[in-house]
């Protein structure tokens, strides 16, 4: 997932997509905890994928408010 199609997409469906990564990433933690993770690397995927959606929205949040003045 690129952050510039991220950007092509509308608040609420990043919004959702943020929850659905958010879900993930504590299921895939609680899979390694538990040693039933075989792809460890995932984690670390999601994790990144979280903090470029999270910039992305932020991005977004700041331009508006720009534009309301």
């Amino acid at each position: 997932m690129k952050a510039s199609e991220l950007r092509a997409l509308p608040v609420n469906e990043l919004e959702a997509k943020m929850k659905d990564l958010k879900e993930e990433y504590l299921r895939l933690r609680c899979g390694h905890v538990s040693s039933q993770l075989a792809d460890v690397v995932m984690i670390k995927k999601t994790r990144r994928n979280i903090a470029r959606l999270n910039t992305v929205l932020t991005e977004i949040h700041t331009q508006q408010s720009l534009l309301e003045g």
